[in-house]
């Protein structure tokens, strides 16, 4: 049987130096040569579990520490960092880097969480002033999975199961009989450009009659999330402890927000019936009165312990490929996370065919793969003769859990995938057709002798 490899050099040099040994006076310890163990520790040969073996009786520590994340994520990771255009003049290559994360790990890893701090490394640095940017980065902290609010919505859910059978007229009642809020359907001459309001005056919530009948339950919902989910909710936001008026409120909303679809969707059934379907979107709209939208966004929250549901991912563009809503859940996907998007993943042909739903899979050029869905929705209150909005929702999952997805039916995930990127900046595939700029940090390469499939090429490692 082979033995078992692995690259470790920064982590073998680490030990090294917490022990005060030289590179000869370890490799004496260890019965192995001086310049063996250097190679090793530039990541030139792997740790081997033999030597693996050697390291953890003559030092006594955890074998799992030589296997712990790499400085920075990885060569890969530092590979986007430095093509920021920052960095476009120095030209650094492969060898190169290779060099600095063997050589100087620590270093490295230093580069790395200064470049995310300071707001060029992507989803982990966020500026201060930025409310949105905030509050998207508590909810990816979180994993967009509040757990206290979904069980508080799914009992809140069951007792208004067991008083009616209509869960808008359930809310309703609740609110006029336990808070003296009534529900009013205005027209739109009264609310022109207002889709709800609580008037508590009149002690009224004020619905347009512009609201279709799942966006009028998701209101309900909403209003009694803010009264009676109110020391959960406020709980979240103080330990978010943003230090900010607007992104607390913006976070209130989102958790609001979280906690009507709870209502609507709970947890336990929601999950059940999403594993019966093979989680299809249009049934399980019919079946728990929501919308497209709501129905996405709840598939990324499924991570109770014990009883999780598929990871997937959600997002929603603009046809200007603008994000206002990401949710990578627990799935993980730079698809969701990077800021530049492919024109090749089918997200964006989803405004071609309104209503419908289109299918894809995909291949990233770290070697995942996954299986994408995408669709259009327009936002409630529009009206003709004014400016109207459209945006794709685009909701997936790695290929590998897609096996059991009704729209996957009749889908080879093991076959060809488009290859996508993150952007033409970001990506390094070569020969793209498609491709709007070299990726950064890449000198542009002109032949004139010779065309490619790209107009633009440029140089390798």
């Amino acid at each position: 049987m082979a033995e078992r490899k692995l690259m470790a050099g920064h982590a073998v040099r680490r030990l090294r130096r917490q022990q005060g040994l030289s590179q000869a006076a370890m490799a004496e310890m260890i019965a192995i040569s001086p310049s063996y163990l250097n190679l090793v520790e530039r990541n030139q040969r792997p740790v081997s579990a033999t030597l693996l073996v050697k390291l953890a009786e003559t030092f006594d520590f955890d074998a799992r520490a030589l296997t712990a994340a790499e400085p920075g994520g990885g060569r890969d990771a530092m590979r986007r960092r430095l093509a920021d255009p920052l960095f476009a003049d120095l030209e650094i290559d492969r060898h190169e880097l290779e060099e600095w994360l063997a050589a100087a790990p620590g270093g490295a890893e230093a580069f790395a969480r200064a470049f995310d701090r300071i707001g060029q490394g992507g989803p982990a640095a966020t500026p201060a002033d930025d409310p949105v940017g905030r509050v998207r980065g508590e909810i990816a902290r979180w994993r967009n999975h509040f757990a206290d609010l979904d069980a508080a919505a799914e009992t809140l859910a069951d007792e208004l199961r067991l008083g009616a059978g209509d869960l808008y007229g359930a809310i309703a009642e609740r609110l006029r009989v336990k808070h003296s809020i009534a529900i009013r359907v205005l027209p739109i001459d009264v609310l022109p450009d207002v889709l709800r309001r609580l008037d508590l005056h009149a002690r009224q919530l004020q619905l347009s009659e512009l609201l279709d009948p799942a966006s009028r339950t998701f209101a309900a919902a909403f209003q009694l999330a803010l009264i009676e989910a109110r020391a959960e909710i406020d709980a979240l936001v103080t330990g978010a402890a943003f230090g900010q008026i607007a992104a607390d409120r913006l976070f209130r909303r989102h958790l609001a927000s979280y906690f009507a679809a709870a209502v609507m969707m709970p947890y336990a059934r929601f999950l059940r019936a999403c594993e019966a379907t093979g989680y299809d979107i249009e049934l399980l709209q019919r079946r728990f009165g929501a919308g497209f939208e709501h129905v996405a966004h709840r598939l990324t929250t499924l991570q109770r312990v014990g009883a999780r549901g598929l990871p997937f991912f959600m997002i929603r563009v603009d046809r200007a490929g603008q994000s206002s809503k990401r949710y990578a859940g627990a799935s993980g996907a730079a698809l969701v996370e990077a800021e530049g998007r492919c024109p090749l993943w089918h997200l964006h042909r989803a405004f071609d065919r309104p209503g419908h739903l289109v299918v894809q899979l995909v291949a990233l050029e770290d070697g995942t793969r996954w299986m994408t869905m995408a669709r259009t929705v327009t936002p409630q209150g529009q009206r003709y003769g004014l400016v109207s909005a459209e945006f794709a929702i685009g909701i997936g999952v790695a290929a590998e859990h897609a096996g059991t997805l009704a729209a996957a039916r009749g889908l080879d995930l093991g076959g060809a995938a488009m290859p996508i990127g993150l952007g033409c900046r970001q990506c390094q595939r070569p020969d793209c057709p498609q491709r709007a700029a070299p990726p950064a940090g890449r000198a542009l390469v002109i032949n004139e002798r010779e065309r490619r499939l790209s107009a633009l090429t440029f140089a390798g490692d």
